[in-house]
C-alpha cells in the first residue's frame, strides 16, 4: 500500500472477506503464538465510565512474525440495548511494525464478535465430545449469532435450544438463525430445560450472576463462557468450575479478570493450579484436552489482543488482494 494510504473496512467488508472457518484457523494461530510467547500482548487498559455504565478497553498487541502492530479500542455500554443502540462500539487499527505506518482501520465490534465466536468454535472442536449434537445457547444478542455459527462449523448439530431473558428476542433469533443455518432451533422455557440434554453450552450474556445451575448439567458436557469480563461477575456457578476440567485463553489475564474463576478461588473451591492449560497449548498438541467422555470441560475466555491482530492482519491481506474496502489518504499536504 502507498505511503499515507489507509484502508477502511466496514463490518460488511469483514464478513464478506472472512468465513467462520477462516476465523477459527486465525484464532488457532493466535492462541498458539500466545502460549509460545511469540506475540507481545500487554495487559489491556480498563477505563470505567460509571455514570453511563460503560467500560472502555484499550488492547495493544505486536505480532513480530508478520511485522504488525494492532490496537483495538472497544467501548461496552450496558444500557445501550435499552436505548436501541449496540452494546459495543469498537475500532481496530493495524500498523506496519517496521515503519509505524498505519495500514488499516476497521470496524471492530464485528471483528470482536467474529474472533470470540471463533475462539469458542476452536475450544468446542478441541474439547467437546466428537458426537456432540445438542447445543444450549444463553443469550440472543449480536454475539450469540457468532457463537452458534462457530459451533455449527465444527460439530454436526441436530438441535439448538436458546434461552434469553427477553423471550421475544430469543424467538426472533431462533427464526433468523434457523433460516440462515438450516438448523432446528427452539426457544427454551427455562435455563434448566435448555441445558438438560445439552452436549455443548455457550453463554453470551451480560449477566452478573450464574445463568445455569450445576445440578442441571449432564455428564460430558462442554461449556464455553464468554459474557463476563470483570472480577466480580460470572455466568457459571462455582460448583461447575470446581468439578470441571478448566481451560483458558491466557492464564494471567483470566486470573486477573474472569469472575467465573476468581469468585470460586475466593470461595476456596478452586485454585489457579487447577487450570489445565491455555487453549493454545491444546491446539499445538503440547497438553491434552478432554480425557474422558464423562468429564465436564470448561473454556473461559476474556479475549486476548493476539486474536485481534492476527485476524485483522489476515482480513487486511484478503482485502488488499480482492480490492475490498475504501482507501483514505492521510497525506500531510
Amino acid at each position: 500500500m502507498e505511503a499515507n494510504k489507509v484502508l477502511l473496512l466496514s463490518s460488511v467488508d469483514i464478513l464478506n472477506l472472512c468465513s467462520m472457518r477462516e476465523a477459527i484457523e486465525a484464532v488457532r494461530e493466535a492462541f498458539i503464538l500466545t502460549s509460545e510467547n511469540r506475540v507481545e500482548v500487554p495487559r489491556r487498559i480498563h477505563l470505567d465510565v460509571p455514570q453511563s455504565k460503560g467500560t472502555c478497553l484499550v488492547m495493544p498487541s505486536y505480532l513480530p512474525d508478520r511485522e504488525k502492530i494492532g490496537v483495538k479500542i472497544i467501548n461496552l455500554y450496558e444500557e445501550n440495548p435499552g436505548k436501541g443502540l449496540p452494546f459495543s462500539h469498537a475500532l481496530m487499527l493495524v500498523f506496519e511494525a517496521s515503519t509505524g505506518q498505519p495500514l488499516g482501520i476497521m470496524e471492530a465490534s464485528t471483528l470482536t464478535a467474529l474472533r470470540t465466536g471463533a475462539a469458542c468454535g476452536l475450544a468446542t472442536k478441541l474439547l467437546s465430545r466428537t458426537e456432540s449434537m445438542k447445543m444450549a445457547l444463553f443469550g440472543a444478542g449480536f454475539q450469540a449469532r457468532f457463537q452458534l455459527e462457530a459451533v455449527a462449523a465444527v460439530r454436526s448439530l441436530e438441535e439448538v435450544l436458546v434461552f434469553d431473558q427477553d423471550r421475544k428476542r430469543a424467538e426472533q433469533f431462533a427464526a433468523q438463525m434457523s433460516d440462515k443455518l438450516g438448523l432446528k432451533i427452539r426457544v427454551a422455557d427455562s435455563a434448566s430445560k435448555a441445558v438438560a440434554e445439552a452436549d455443548i453450552i455457550s453463554t453470551a450474556t451480560t449477566s452478573k450472576v450464574p445463568v445455569l445451575a450445576d445440578k442441571d448439567l449432564k455428564p460430558g458436557v462442554h461449556i464455553n463462557a464468554i459474557g463476563s469480563y470483570k472480577p466480580a461477575e460470572r455466568e457459571i456457578p462455582s460448583e461447575t468450575v470446581a468439578r470441571a476440567r478448566v481451560f483458558v485463553d491466557k492464564k494471567d489475564m483470566a486470573l486477573e479478570e474472569a469472575g467465573d474463576l476468581i469468585i470460586p478461588i475466593k470461595e476456596g473451591v478452586f485454585s489457579a493450579e487447577k487450570i489445565v492449560a491455555e487453549i493454545g497449548e491444546v491446539a499445538s498438541g503440547k497438553k491434552p484436552g478432554r480425557l474422558s467422555s464423562e468429564e465436564i470441560t470448561f473454556f473461559k475466555t476474556v479475549g486476548v489482543a493476539a486474536q485481534d491482530v492476527v485476524l485483522s492482519s489476515r482480513v487486511l491481506k484478503m482485502a488488499l488482494e480482492k480490492g475490498a474496502g475504501q482507501e483514505f489518504d492521510f497525506s500531510r499536504g
